[in-house]
């Protein structure tokens, strides 16, 4: 009797290892990071810069909802000023804006490692006065157990004179010297989802 609970047993093992794992899917904060490269039109000449958003943070809900918010603290924009007014500290914790998609789990759940799929994602901006959606293909690729990887899976960017006509963000190009910027805005996305 006892041989034949741990046959079977050691029959579920297996069995249990090749189900698709379901899980809450969010962003390893330490992992995950954004560059953009914003070309300043208003100088002498166009003039290039590259910034970073790092420690990005979101998840995807159980239905499916992925919610990415977007903080000014996450950006690189403060370490470039010596001296900033006591105002910045209270918009540097500001949600500038939240993009949001649908993404169903199960996607994820069901990749092997190793595996890949390509997702198109539309993402909707919630932030003042915004109100866009953008179509961006993604790559999911599962890394391990509890980890896949998210980069884009063709050439990104970002629509330029959308970042400008958000108040938050125009406030803080101008702070840093950007009044006119080109409105092809490349976007270098490295991310990893994992589940606890």
């Amino acid at each position: 009797m006892r041989r034949r609970a741990v046959k079977a047993l050691f029959a579920v093992i297996p069995l249990m290892l090749t189900l698709p794992v379901q899980a809450d899917w969010q962003l390893d904060p330490g992992q995950s990071r954004v560059q953009a490269t914003i070309t300043q039109l208003d100088g002498a000449s166009p003039q290039t810069h590259h910034h970073e958003v790092r420690d990005l943070q979101g998840d995807i809900s159980p239905d499916g909802t992925l919610r990415l918010p977007l903080k000014l603290s996450q950006t690189d924009l403060l370490s470039r000023f010596n001296d900033l007014p006591p105002w910045a500290g209270l918009l540097a914790n500001t949600t500038l804006v939240t993009l949001t998609a649908q993404m169903p789990p199960e996607r994820l759940d069901a990749l092997d490692i190793g595996e890949s799929l390509v997702e198109t994602l539309t993402f909707r901006v919630q932030a003042d006065a915004v109100n866009q959606q953008e179509a961006v293909p993604l790559r999911f690729t599962r890394e391990g157990v509890n980890q896949v990887r998210v980069t884009h899976a063709e050439p990104l960017a970002m629509d330029g004179k959308a970042l400008m006509s958000n108040s938050t963000v125009r406030t803080v190009l101008s702070m840093l010297g950007y009044q006119q910027i080109d409105e092809h805005v490349p976007v270098t996305l490295n991310a990893l989802l994992i589940n606890r």
